[in-house]
């Protein structure tokens, strides 16, 4: 399972991480999946960490990473599965801001 490897690094790279995204439309299926499916795990093994679901109608589906000093980095989130969004996800714990 992605979450599990993902999961206990997240506080060590990064300060927040938000994923936005529309509660009906068709591009934000995958996003809407990756929270029914990984957002339990990911909070149990980070329970202190912040990790925010924002729903807003038709908005574009995006995965925004806080990184220290205030710094972010987007990744649009459009049309992909939920095991795409746990990839992306990876991709920004991975990344030096």
């Amino acid at each position: 399972m992605a979450a599990r490897a993902i999961g206990g690094n997240l506080a060590k790279t990064l300060r927040e991480i938000r994923l936005q995204f529309c509660q009906t439309g068709p591009d934000s299926l995958g996003a809407r999946q990756f929270v029914e499916q990984y957002y339990v795990p990911l909070k149990k093994a980070n329970p202190e960490f912040p990790i925010l679901i924002r729903e807003c109608s038709g908005v574009q589906p995006k995965l925004w990473a806080r990184y220290a000093f205030g710094k972010e980095r987007s990744v649009a989130l459009d049309n992909m599965s939920a095991e795409q969004v746990a990839k992306e996800l990876e991709k920004v714990i991975n990344l030096k801001p």
